[in-house]
C-alpha cells in the first residue's frame, strides 16, 4: 500500500492542478495513480502509517527498549501529475527497501501543473500548499507518537518540493499556534534543489526555521543539472540554484553537502539508454548507489564521514565513483 496526503482539489470526481481540501490516500500497488476512492478518514490514515513506520525485532528497540520507527515523507517538484508523483513515491519506497528500511513512505502531494510553461503559478501554488505539509502532516505526526514508541519522521523533498519544505517550515514559525507546539524532524533529504543557494546560508532569514527544527540537512546537488542551469532563466531566475552548486561555506555544521557530479557522469550513459527524462535532474530516482547512501543517513547508524562510497571534496563530501573510467 502507497500512503499519500494531497492538496489538490477534485473536480468532476478528478484531481485538479490547483489547490484544494487535504485528502489522505491509502493506494494499493497496482494503482497507476490516485483516485479519490482511495481516500480514508484522516485519523485512520495516520494509524495506519504509525503502525507501518515501526520497526520490529531488539536491533531497532531505542535506548529504553522499547520500538522505534521511521517515516520518509517524499515531496515532488513542479511539473508533476499525480500519476508522476506516484510513480517517484514508489521508486524511492523499492529503493530503500532494497537496502533494508523498514519504515514507511509517505508522500505530501501538491498542485503542480504538467507543462513547463506553468512554472511561476507551480512556484505560486507551492507556497500556498506549503503550511499544509506542516500543520496537517509533521505536526500530527508528532502529536500521535506515543512515548513507548520513538518515531523518526524525515523529509525527502526534489527540485521545487525543497522551495515547498522551506517555505513550509519558515511560515510554521511565524504561526503562534504552531510555533508553540512540540514538532521536529530528523533527517531532511535534499534533491536537485530548486532554491537560490544564497539563501540557504547560516542565519538566513528563509531558512533558519529549516536549520532550527532538523537534526540534519543533507544536500545531494548535481553540477552537471542541465535543468538548474542558468541558461534556463525563464525557469528557475538569475541566481544560482542550491541543487547545481551547493550549499554556501556559510552553513550551520548540522548541514552536509554531498557532490554527485563526478559519479553522475561515470553513469550518464547509463541513465540516457534507460530514456530517463532530464537525466541529471531526475537521475537520483533511479540509482541505487544514491539510495544506499540515502539510506544510511536516514538510518545515522554511521557517522557522516564515514558512510560507504563517499569521500571529501573541496566543498564537503562527494559520491565515490570509478576514477579509472
Amino acid at each position: 500500500m502507497n500512503y499519500v496526503f494531497t492538496v489538490r482539489s477534485v473536480r468532476k470526481g478528478k484531481f485538479t492542478n490547483e489547490p484544494g481540501a487535504m485528502h489522505f490516500l491509502a493506494i494499493p500497488d497496482g494503482a497507476k495513480k490516485p483516485d479519490t476512492d482511495h481516500a480514508v478518514r484522516k485519523s485512520d490514515w495516520f494509524k495506519t502509517v504509525l503502525h507501518e513506520a515501526e520497526h520490529d525485532g531488539p536491533e531497532h528497540q531505542h535506548d529504553e527498549g522499547n520500538p522505534c520507527g521511521d517515516i520518509v515523507v517524499y515531496i515532488h517538484g513542479f511539473n508533476h501529475t499525480p500519476e508522476e508523483m506516484l510513480e517517484r513515491h514508489k521508486a524511492i519506497r523499492k529503493g530503500l527497501e532494497a537496502e533494508g528500511f523498514e519504515g514507511v513512505v509517505v508522500s505530501f502531494d501538491w498542485p503542480s501543473a504538467n507543462t513547463a510553461v506553468n512554472y511561476l503559478e507551480d512556484r505560486n501554488d507551492a507556497k500556498t500548499s506549503a503550511r499544509r505539509l506542516v500543520e496537517e502532516g509533521i505536526v500530527n505526526f508528532a502529536a500521535l507518537k506515543r512515548p513507548e514508541c520513538k518515531i523518526n519522521v524525515h523529509l525527502f523533498a526534489h527540485s521545487m518540493g525543497c522551495h515547498v519544505v522551506r517555505e513550509a517550515f519558515d511560515d510554521a514559525d511565524d504561526r503562534p499556534a504552531v510555533a508553540a507546539r512540540n514538532w521536529s524532524v530528523s533527517q531532511v533529504i535534499l534533491v536537485g534543489v530548486d532554491v537560490s543557494a544564497g539563501s540557504m546560508k547560516e542565519g538566513g532569514s528563509k531558512s533558519s526555521s529549516l536549520y532550527r527544527h532538523c537534526v540534519r540537512l543533507t544536500n545531494y546537488y548535481n553540477p552537471f543539472d542541465g535543468v538548474l542551469s542558468l541558461s534556463n532563466v525563464k525557469r528557475v531566475g538569475v541566481s544560482p540554484r542550491l541543487g547545481r552548486i551547493g550549499l554556501p561555506e556559510e552553513r550551520p555544521e548540522k548541514a552536509v553537502n554531498v557532490n554527485c557530479g563526478h559519479y553522475y557522469k561515470s553513469q550518464e550513459k547509463v541513465f540516457k539508454k534507460a530514456r530517463i527524462k532530464n537525466p541529471g535532474h531526475i537521475w537520483y530516482f533511479f540509482d541505487q548507489r544514491l539510495m544506499t547512501d540515502v539510506y544510511h543517513t536516514i538510518m545515522g547508524e554511521i557517522d557522516r564521514e564515514y558512510i560507504p562510497n563517499r569521500f571529501r571534496d573541496t566543498k564537503g563530501l562527494a559520491m565515490e565513483y570509478d576514477r579509472t573510467s
